[in-house]
C-alpha cells in the first residue's frame, strides 16, 4: 500500500514513501556537511599550491569558489535527482588540475578542461550511455563496489587521523600505525575517543549516533585544545578554536574567468597533451563518481533487486553538469563525495538531506572561519563507521563462485590499497571479462562490459601511450 504523503514537501522528495522523516533528513544533511566541511579548506590549498602560469590565486577567491561550487552543485542533486548525495571539489580532479593542467596553463584554460569534461560526461547521460555503463555491471561487482568503497572511506578516514601513516623505512612496510608503529598525540586519541562513541551509540540503536559523535568529538578537542594549547601542527588541518571573527566577505573574483579552447592552442598544452588531460579528468569524475552513487545509493536502499536506481539518470546528469559548474566558479570539477555515506548513515534518505548539505555550504560563503569548527580527526571517526556499515554488502557476493569472487575480491582490495576509486573499478571489470573469456563464456559479460574493459586498458597502460605519443 503505498504512503500517503504529509504535505508538499513530503510528496516531491518522497521522504515518507521512502521510510524516512524530516528529521532524519535534517540531521543526516548537516552529518554530511560536517564529514565534508573540511574541502572548504582543503581544496584551496592543493589548488593555491599550483604553479600557475599568467594569475596568482588568492586563498580567499578559492574557498569562495570551493563553497560557491559545492553548494550549487548539492542542491541540484537533492532538487532535481532526489538523492542523499553531496558533491564539491574531487580531490582526485584537483590533484590532477594542480599537477598535470596549470603548470602548463593560464587559470582560465585550466577551468575551461573542466568545463570540457563536465560537458563530455553530460553527453554521454543524455545519450543514455553511463546509466547502461551502470546498469551493465554486473550485480556482484555493484556489491564489491559499495564494499571497496566502504573500505576505500575507511582508509581515508584511518589516514587523515593520523592513525595510519606512510611507512618511514622504504624497505619497510608501506604503511604503519601511527609516525613509528606508535599512536602518537592528543588528536590521534580524540579520534579514538570519537569512534568508539560511535560504534557504542550504534550499537545501543540511538538515532544521530554519528551526528552526536561527531559533535561530542568536537566538544572534547576544544577542551583539550584549550587546556593543553597544542601546537598548530598537532592537529591535520585547523587548530580547534573559535575564529576570531566568524563572517568573512566572499570573493567571487575567480567566477566566470574560463577559456574553453584556450588549452589546446600554442599558448596552452597543446592538442594532444590538452585531450590527454581532458581523458584522464574524465575517466576520474566519471567512474569514481559512478562508483560512489552505486555504493552509497545500495547502502541508502534506493537500488532494485538488479541493482539500478529508479531516476538514476538526473542524479548523473547533475554530477556531470558539476564539472562545467566547478569550471565556471573557478574551484576545478564537482563530484559525488564518499561523504555522502555518512548523512545515509544517519538516516538520510532523499533529495531533501542534500539540499540541507548545500544549504550550509551557501551560509559558508559568508561564515568560511567557521568551516573549520570539526576538527578533520573528528570527522574522520565517521568515515570509518560509515566503512564498517558498507562492508555488509558482502553477504550478497557468491565467495565460492571463483568467477565472480576474484573480480570483487580485486575491486574491494585494489580501491583501498591504491587509494582510487576509479582503479578498483577497472580491476573489476577487467578481470570479469578476462575470466569469463577464459571459462569458455566470452559472450556474457556482454558488449558493454568489453567496450568498458577496452577503456580500462587504456588507463592502465596510458603513461606507456604518452610516452609513444610523446606527451610529457
Amino acid at each position: 500500500m503505498a504512503v500517503q504523503p504529509k504535505n508538499a514537501l513530503d510528496a516531491y522528495f518522497k521522504i515518507s514513501a521512502r521510510g524516512s522523516t524530516f528529521g532524519n533528513e535534517l540531521r543526516g544533511g548537516v552529518t554530511t556537511f560536517m564529514a565534508m566541511a573540511y574541502i572548504i579548506l582543503l581544496n584551496p590549498i592543493i589548488l593555491n599550491g599550483a604553479d600557475v602560469t599568467g594569475a596568482k590565486l588568492g586563498h580567499g577567491e578559492l574557498t569562495t569558489a570551493t563553497a560557491l561550487a559545492a553548494a550549487v552543485t548539492t542542491i541540484l542533486l537533492g532538487v532535481v535527482g532526489n538523492v542523499p548525495l553531496a558533491a564539491a571539489a574531487g580531490l582526485g580532479v584537483s590533484g590532477a588540475v594542480s599537477a598535470i593542467v596549470v603548470p602548463h596553463t593560464t587559470w582560465p584554460q585550466a577551468m575551461g578542461l573542466c568545463v570540457i569534461y563536465g560537458l563530455l560526461i553530460v553527453l554521454l547521460v543524455v545519450s543514455g550511455l553511463r546509466e547502461k555503463i551502470m546498469n551493465g555491471i554486473p550485480l556482484p561487482i555493484k556489491h564489491a563496489i559499495t564494499i571497496g568503497i566502504g573500505l576505500f572511506i575507511a582508509m581515508i578516514g584511518l589516514v587523515k587521523a593520523g592513525f595510519v601513516h606512510h611507512g618511514p623505512d622504504p624497505f619497510g612496510p608501506p604503511v604503519t600505525m601511527g609516525p613509528d608503529g606508535n599512536l602518537a598525540g592528543w588528536p590521534v586519541l580524540i579520534f579514538c575517543l570519537t569512534l568508539l562513541a560511535i560504534f557504542v551509540l550504534l550499537a545501543r540503536n540511538v538515532r544521530g549516533a554519528i551526528l552526536l559523535g561527531i559533535t561530542g568529538g568536537t566538544v572534547v578537542a576544544f577542551i583539550v585544545q584549550a587546556v593543553g594549547n597544542l601546537p598548530a601542527h598537532t592537529w591535520s588541518s585547523s587548530v580547534p578554536k573559535w575564529p576570531g571573527s566568524p563572517v568573512a566577505a566572499p570573493d567571487f573574483g575567480l567566477f566566470g574567468h574560463v577559456d574553453i579552447l584556450g588549452a589546446f592552442g600554442g599558448k596552452g598544452m597543446g592538442a594532444i597533451s590538452a585531450s590527454v588531460a581532458v581523458f584522464t579528468l574524465v575517466l576520474a569524475g566519471f567512474f569514481d563518481a559512478m562508483a560512489t552513487i552505486i555504493g552509497v545509493g545500495t547502502e541508502a536502499g534506493l537500488a532494485d533487486k538488479q541493482g539500478r536506481m529508479p531516476g538514476l539518470s538526473k542524479a548523473l546528469l547533475v554530477d556531470g553538469a558539476g564539472g562545467a559548474i566547478g569550471g565556471l566558479a573557478g574551484a576545478s570539477g564537482q563530484t559525488v563525495f564518499v561523504e555522502s555515506a555518512t548523512g545515509v548513515g544517519d538516516g538520510a534518505r532523499t533529495g531533501l538531506a542534500s539540499v540541507v548539505t548545500g544549504s550550509i555550504f551557501t551560509l559558508m560563503l559568508f561564515f568560511s572561519p567557521i568551516a573549520g569548527l570539526v576538527p578533520v580527526e573528528v570527522a574522520s571517526a565517521a568515515l570509518v563507521v560509515i566503512g564498517s556499515m558498507m562492508m555488509a554488502q558482502a553477504r550478497h557476493i557468491d565467495w565460492s563462485d571463483r568467477e565472480v569472487a576474484i573480480p570483487a575480491f580485486l575491486t574491494c582490495v585494489l580501491m583501498p590499497f591504491t587509494y582510487s576509486i576509479t582503479a578498483g573499478v577497472a580491476a573489476g571489470v577487467l578481470s570479469y571479462t578476462v575470466i569469463k573469456a577464459g571459462t569458455g563464456k566470452w559472450r556474457e559479460p556482454g558488449p558493454l562490459m568489453w567496450i568498458l574493459s577496452a577503456v580500462f586498458v587504456i588507463y592502465f597502460a596510458l603513461t606507456p601511450v604518452k610516452e609513444l605519443l610523446g606527451v610529457h
